[in-house]
């Protein structure tokens, strides 16, 4: 259950501030849909810019990472903090970037093999080589 009203379209439109981000969303995605993320922070008109001014910074820029990367990478890192939404909402993304099956399942392996190799880690406290301390080069 959501903690803060879903902001449909009619409250939405009757909002200038959140009416030109949902606007915006729509024509950057060339879809009508908003989903429920955007809807929730509407509520917050200048949360709801500042994190779509951010989303579009970093997951829609120019960059050496391709769109189809950052999705995978933004899969892993909510599959780390543990964010159900976000993983469903970058799986769906990633895939209409042309992920297919065998990425996914490769994907997958790294983020288990991670998880798993990072709590070994962090229990047996083990110091960090020196020659992997880029600081220190």
């Amino acid at each position: 259950m959501t903690t803060v009203k879903l902001l449909d379209d009619a409250e939405a439109e009757a909002i200038p501030a959140v009416k030109a981000v949902f606007d915006d969303i729509r024509a950057v995605r060339k879809s009508d849909f908003v989903n429920n993320f955007w809807r929730g922070l509407a509520n917050d008109p200048a949360l709801l810019k500042r994190t779509w001014e951010g989303l579009k910074a970093v997951m829609m820029a120019e960059g050496s990472l391709d769109p189809l990367v950052r999705e995978m990478i933004y899969i892993a890192v909510s599959t780390a903090n543990g964010c159900t939404y976000c993983v469903h909402s970058h799986t769906a993304a990633a895939r209409a970037k042309g992920m297919t099956d065998a990425q996914h399942g490769e994907l997958l392996a790294v983020i288990g093999l991670a998880g798993q190799t990072n709590h070994l880690v962090t229990a047996m406290q083990i110091p960090v080589d020196p020659e992997f301390d880029v600081g220190r080069r």
